[in-house]
């Protein structure tokens, strides 16, 4: 149940524009984000993005096959813009573990 609200709440951030795709969009992202969801199968070069946005403390969830949440193949991270939905996500991942 719980993933299916989340796929929803990817969805609607999808086609609103909220989300920022792949690491070097987000790595030469400079304004507000709110979320950063990462692929537990995620190689060295986008870990390495993950430790430079940390330093901002945003909040970075760690989630297995992002690609089938946002239906995107080979999707290892995004960020969202929008805090509403970022908010409902951290609370909907923290449900789910």
């Amino acid at each position: 149940m719980e993933v299916n609200k989340i796929t929803g709440y990817l969805n609607i951030s999808q086609k609103a524009g909220y989300i920022i795709w792949g690491g070097d969009n987000l790595k030469n992202y400079n304004k507000k984000l709110y979320l950063v969801l990462v692929d537990t199968s995620a190689q060295k070069n986008t870990i390495k993005i993950v430790d430079k946005i940390k330093i901002n403390k945003i909040p970075i969830i760690y989630v297995e096959n992002l690609s089938n949440f946002v239906n995107k193949s080979n999707c290892k991270i995004i960020g969202i813009k929008n805090k509403g939905i970022s908010e409902i996500l951290i609370d909907l991942f923290n449900k789910r573990s």
